[in-house]
């Protein structure tokens, strides 16, 4: 049973830097997409960034140039280093594994992570 585990959140003041970790586990095969989502308070879960194969990533226009997401591919973790942090960056984060393995479409979700951006 493949499992995602988030860590690395927690309160940080406007302005401040967290760094995410997503470590999978029970996965017999490399993910071809990873990515982190967000979902705040009374609004829909959002895409944050994304990484795919062939090192081509994706990023929400709120987050360019602020966050990074970056994959190890052979471990199956992904992480998201974020910077400048916004009062409205704060959301429950989750990271999402998807794509196809042998005809199998599959979608991970790990159980979020809180950031918390407050004075």
């Amino acid at each position: 049973q493949v499992q995602l585990e988030e860590s690395g959140g927690g309160l940080v003041q406007p302005g401040g830097s967290l760094r995410l970790t997503c470590v999978s586990s029970g996965s017999k095969f490399r993910f071809d997409a990873m990515a982190w989502y967000r979902q705040a308070p009374g609004k829909e879960r959002e895409l944050v960034a994304s990484s795919r194969s062939l090192e081509s990533t994706n990023y929400a226009d709120s987050v360019k140039g602020r966050f990074t997401i970056s994959r190890d591919r052979v471990r199956n973790t992904v992480y998201l280093q974020m910077n400048s942090l916004k009062p409205e960056d704060t959301a429950v984060y989750y990271c999402n594994a998807n794509g196809i393995y042998v005809r199998y479409e599959y979608n991970y979700w790990g159980q979020g992570t809180q950031v918390t951006v407050s004075s």
